[in-house]
């Protein structure tokens, strides 16, 4: 049988990292296997599902590259693939589970449900279903059963747990598990309302549509035992499992919305790459090998197994992530860069500019910052003259014929030609010597004119950009605006 994986999300909110581990683990391992990746969405919890969440979840996935084989949105030979579409299937699943005394009624109110917790509680004991002690297909009896069913009161269907048995399965990463069934919960499967809960639903669709593997997230651990128990009452050959470690903040503290964002869509708009992202995610407790970090997604799966993910906790490192950021920042195309940068300009109001200016200003300051939206904002004078100036700065290097000497520097610039970083870092050197001048002191100074700022790319490198006619300008506003004031602070200083 060919490889069927699923991602199988619930739409109670966005796509978050650890749900985009366990969509790129499923995704790799199918691609590797040459099988198929499976979209199913597990919306039982009807009143917990937000609006545009499944949307959201498609749309994440495809951004960072991720493509489904069958799903919602692409329809597929075993759908539906929302679960609230399947009620039907489930119901008359569970029934064949009643008549096979693997499952039973349960008429129990809320309150009867908290007494009996309660007095576990106080006796010391796991709150756990007593089927023994409450109004279900064991204490009342038949006729009293069958007219609650007829009357249409309330009731439930409850898994019959073998009350002394060893569940055993094996998981690919973390090797064989067993579980004693006393450990385990009559767990509702029915509720009253139709609805099936997680665990019966899960067990049916993936029999249904023939998933091979199960790949999922460390916290489902305790249901499996579960699975396997319905998986056997059925009389179904259960698929493999493998449950991914958990993913943890720098300080062990489980990952959260309260330490940061989790959203993809948060990463989105922070300006990190899809790329970067993915592989980023991708080594959340697996490494293809020791010796390198950047990947794309064909060596992602040429190189995924699923038996080399780590059993421990996976530290999310938003630094780690930064500096794999940057690193897609320098390698991918200025061409592109042009096109994603342009409507950050916009949203900060800055002048239109052509595609081919801002490459040039990316390849100029993309070895200075970690992530795309920051060249807006760390290199803003390119885009816009200087609102501030670093005036600290300045009076390291304030001479006071500096000011007779940018006169002069500009009509100098005026006639250069051509405008370039090396005839600009050679003439600009001469014209220092013939006033016995070291380079900075012009240099340093010319940075603060142009930019505002005392840090940035090379200063003739962001002079050639810039170009002679801005250069020129923002010298002689410098003279005929600021410098009046700061050379006048200068002398009574």
């Amino acid at each position: 049988m060919s490889v069927r994986v699923r991602f199988a999300p619930s739409p109670t909110g966005f796509l978050h990292i650890g749900g985009l581990r366990t969509a790129l683990y499923n995704f790799l391992f199918a691609r590797h296997h040459g099988g198929s990746f499976i979209l199913r969405v597990e919306d039982t919890d009807q009143e917990r599902t937000v609006p545009g969440a499944v949307e959201n979840i498609i749309e994440m996935l495809r951004w960072v590259g991720l493509e489904f084989d069958e799903g919602p949105h692409v329809a597929g030979p075993y759908g539906p693939y929302v679960q609230s579409q399947r009620l039907e299937l489930y119901q008359q699943q569970v029934q064949l589970l009643v008549e096979r005394s693997a499952a039973y009624y349960a008429f129990d109110t809320p309150e009867e449900l908290e007494h009996m917790r309660e007095r576990q509680r106080r006796a010391g004991i796991a709150p756990k279903y007593d089927r023994f002690s409450m109004r279900n297909s064991f204490t009342l009896p038949p006729d009293e059963v069958q007219r609650l069913l007829a009357e249409g009161a309330p009731t439930v269907i409850r898994l019959l747990v073998p009350l002394d048995q060893e569940i055993r399965f094996h998981d690919i990463i973390r090797g064989e598990i067993a579980v004693h069934s006393h450990d385990v919960d009559d767990q509702v499967l029915l509720k009253s309302d139709g609805f099936p809960t997680y665990h019966l639903a899960n067990v049916v669709d993936d029999h249904f549509m023939r998933i091979t593997h199960v790949i999922r997230g460390e916290e489902w651990i305790p249901s499996t035992p579960k699975h396997i128990l319905l998986y056997r009452a059925f009389g179904w050959e259960p698929p493999q499992f493998a449950h991914l470690p958990l993913l943890l903040n720098p300080d062990r503290s489980k990952l959260s919305k309260r330490h940061g964002d989790v959203a993809v869509e948060d990463f989105r708009q922070q300006g990190y790459f899809p790329e970067a992202l993915l592989n980023f995610v991708a080594l959340l407790g697996w490494n293809p090998t020791p010796d390198r970090d950047i990947f794309t997604l064909d060596e992602l799966i040429a190189s995924f197994e699923l038996n080399k993910v780590n059993r421990a906790p996976a530290i999310v490192d938003r630094k780690k992530l930064d500096w794999m950021n940057a690193q897609y920042l320098r390698m991918l195309p200025v061409d592109r860069l042009a096109h994603e940068l342009q409507p950050v300009l916009h949203s900060l109001n800055y002048p239109e500019f052509p595609s081919e200016y801002v490459a040039r200003v990316i390849a100029l300051l993309r070895e200075r910052v970690d992530r795309l939206p920051e060249i807006a904002t760390f290199g803003d004078y390119m885009f816009v003259p200087p609102r501030h100036y670093d005036w600290e700065y300045f009076r390291k290097y304030w001479h006071e014929e500096l000011p007779a000497w940018l006169e002069e520097l500009s009509a100098v610039l005026e006639h250069l030609e051509p405008f370039v970083t090396e005839r600009l870092q050679q003439r600009i050197r001469q014209f220092a010597e013939e006033r016995g001048q070291p380079l900075r002191a012009l240099v340093h100074p010319l940075r603060l004119i142009l930019t505002g700022k005392s840090v940035g790319a090379g200063m003739f490198e962001t002079m050639e950009v810039l170009g002679k006619a801005e250069c020129i300008r923002r010298i002689r506003i410098f003279l005929t605006e600021q410098l009046p004031t700061i050379a006048e602070q200068m002398r009574t200083a």
